[in-house]
């Protein structure tokens, strides 16, 4: 059985696009009749007994309608092609600044540090990271269209005030957002929030005209209309901000729930994040410097606005809430704690909609508490280590396997669980310093992507297969840089290629579109340069085309609601992975029949491939990635079937896992071996 969280989440979060469009069409349609209402008021004369219905559907009352409607619309589309560049330009729309991944600030390489290990141990590429360095108060956001696109926003007082114990849990809170496809629904409510905002905004401006035109015009009759007219705009306006902010509430509380659940699922640390909440409800964590606070607050870890009528407004449950929700009990340890500490503290709550006080009385009811409740405590219980202790061909440290035959590989897809983050934090702290370091420029993060593919060849091999890359001032070979990186790649062996690669995301991401299509060139030369590839070439190149195409930002439209227009996509697919998975062409045979054997019908002839090209293959990864999320387990089972069908997980095999999972989208953690 696949697992529900993940492939769920990412087919609700869908869901939940289509439930805001409704909303937000019922929100214009209300505006609209609004705005019509007090065109009907203001062009009425004595002269004039039609009724509002019948003004409604008279020229005047058209024309009325189809502008605040296309105001409207205007509004959200100008937003929504402003927010087409992604996460990057969410954040600076808030004036965030670009954390350098090469950064000396104490504070920051603590964020940096915590948010690789949560990449590596996810298996996403590491996020950009951005600092809002006149924020005092507690706060963090993610922004994108895609895992491989995410930029995490962090306020200077969160890196400031929060341990990395508290800063890991938002950052893990923050990761379940990245994973479960929030980021996408996030970023378009912001766009539809301008539309509806619009009204409003021209109300705005029209008083602000007439009280600036009556200084200087005698006319107080058209000055007096005027006014009203902007009155009457402005209140319409934030009715509908009124709205809009129930809409941010509806989509955002549970799953803010849910985000608390798997931060304490990835850092197994429930204290962490609920002592992060308890400093954010007693030191705030609005955000003061922007005017864009309130149209953040569903993407937030907290509060960023204050508001009226919290308790229906509010896009997260009460902190006090929250933080028992994590584990019941847990608030009045914190404030016994710093009672403890700090005898004159004021353990009255501040901010965010709740009071840190009164633990035993903000129990939580109702079946979905008691869901989460259980959850949080699947997720807090100890993980068992065996006695004998063995060492995986993936993993760089002593661990449990997680795949075996009676567990499916779309069980790990989204999670992060003991083994990977283990493996993340040793596998960070083998690297050595002068390799971590120039993963963090570009010139480095560039000739990681050539090492990658010579540093298992002999020096004079090497040599011969970089003699056929071009020139180019960034993006042609460095001997003196790539004899850094070759002896750390061949030392640290086959588990660090791709976080590697992941960990050089950031700075690769800084390329402009033509050095990205240039450096994509130079790598598909070198890989061809023997006239072969292999199965580690082909995941390079897939991710490198993945996360820095033109169109890298842009979510994978859902074109596909069956397996029967993608039969031949899985035909190939599956051929792979069968005779990746085997030594035979007899037991490639079988593996193939079994993966296809859940999808084809009884009446459709099954062939395996006998050859399989780059471009086939990309093209049929492409179709499979346009599945619905519900379909896609079944086909990362499948080619897990393949994969274990000998009980172990080699480096190769592996890396072909991974290349299938990035290419649908479906993140995938390290993997050990079942040997």
């Amino acid at each position: 059985m696949a697992h529900p969280g993940f492939f769920q989440h990412q087919a609700s979060a869908r869901r939940n696009t289509l439930w805001l469009v409704l909303l937000f069409a019922s929100a214009v349609v209300l505006i609209t009749l609004s705005v019509c209402l007090v065109g009907y008021l203001v062009t009425r004369s004595e002269s004039s007994h039609l009724s509002f219905p019948d003004w409604l559907l008279s020229s005047h009352g058209l024309i009325t309608a189809v502008a605040v409607v296309l105001l409207i619309g205007i509004g959200s589309l100008v937003r929504w092609i402003d927010l087409a560049g992604g996460g990057s330009r969410v954040a600076r729309m808030v004036g965030a600044r670009a954390v350098d991944p090469a950064t000396t600030d104490r504070d920051e390489r603590k964020l940096r540090n915590i948010v690789e290990e949560m990449a590596i141990a996810s298996g996403v590429p590491v996020p950009d990271l951005y600092i809002m360095d006149r924020e005092t108060g507690i706060n963090a956001f993610v922004a994108g269209y895609t895992p491989g696109e995410a930029v995490m926003v962090v306020t200077h007082g969160a890196i400031t005030q929060l341990t990395r114990d508290e800063l890991q849990g938002v950052v893990g809170h923050e990761f379940s957002h990245i994973l479960n496809g929030d980021m996408r629904l996030n970023v378009r409510l912001i766009a539809l929030l301008a539309g509806i905002l619009m009204i409003g905004q021209i109300g705005s401006f029209l008083l602000h005209s007439s009280a600036h035109s009556s200084r200087s015009s005698r006319n107080n009759r058209n000055q007096g209309a005027l006014i009203l007219i902007g009155l009457a705009l402005l209140v319409i306006g934030y009715v509908g901000v009124f709205f809009g902010r129930l809409i941010q509430a509806a989509v955002s509380r549970q799953r803010e729930v849910l985000a608390d659940a798997s931060s304490v699922q990835f850092t197994r640390n429930p204290e962490g994040i609920g002592s992060a909440l308890f400093k954010i409800g007693l030191k705030g964590g609005y955000l003061d410097t922007t005017s864009h606070a309130s149209d953040m607050n569903h993407m937030c870890f907290g509060e960023s606005a204050r508001m009226k009528f919290s308790s229906l407004l509010a896009s997260h449950p009460p902190i006090e809430e929250r933080i028992n929700r994590i584990q019941p009990g847990l608030g009045a340890r914190l404030r016994s704690r710093l009672r403890d500490t700090t005898p004159a503290a004021d353990l009255r709550g501040a901010g965010n909609g709740g009071r840190v006080g009164n633990g035993a009385k903000a129990g939580v009811k109702g079946s979905d508490a008691a869901r989460v409740k259980d959850l949080v405590a699947e997720f807090t219980a100890p993980v068992a280590r065996p006695a004998r202790k063995h060492t995986s061909p993936i993993a760089a440290t002593p661990e449990p396997s997680i795949t075996s035959a009676a567990v499916p590989f779309s069980t790990t897809v989204g999670t992060v669980n003991g083994q990977s983050e283990a493996f993340a934090a040793n596998l960070l702290a083998r690297l050595p310093a002068t390799f971590r370091d120039l993963l963090y420029t570009r010139a480095g993060a560039v000739q990681l992507c050539y090492a990658l593919l010579i540093h298992e060849l002999a020096p004079a091999e090497q040599d011969s297969r970089l003699w056929t890359m071009a020139e180019h001032p960034l993006l042609a070979p460095r001997r003196d840089l790539l004899d850094k990186l070759i002896p750390a790649l061949n030392q640290l062996g086959p588990a660090v290629r791709l976080p590697a690669l992941e960990l050089a995301m950031p700075a690769l991401r800084k390329l402009d579109p033509e050095e990205s299509s240039q450096l994509l060139a130079q790598v598909q030369r070198l890989a061809r340069a023997d006239q072969r590839m292999s199965l580690f070439e082909l995941a390079v190149i897939s991710f490198l085309q993945q996360h820095l195409a033109l169109d890298a930002p842009r979510a994978p439209a859902v074109r596909h609601q069956s397996y029967r227009p993608v039969m031949p996509a899985l035909e190939l697919l599956f051929s792979l992975m069968a005779r990746a998975g085997s030594n035979s062409p007899e037991v490639a045979d079988t593996l193939f029949g079994e993966a296809m054997a859940g999808f084809a019908s009884g009446n459709h002839p099954l062939q395996m491939p006998r050859k399989v090209t780059l471009p086939q293959l990309q093209r049929a990864l492409a179709d499979l990635r346009a599945l619905s999320p519900l379909l896609k387990p079944a086909v990362i089972d499948a080619c897990g079937h393949c994969v274990l069908h000998d009980g172990k997980v080699e480096v190769r095999e592996y890396e072909l896992m991974r290349l299938v999972a990035d290419q649908l989208d479906c993140p995938m953690p390290p993997m050990h071996s079942a040997a």
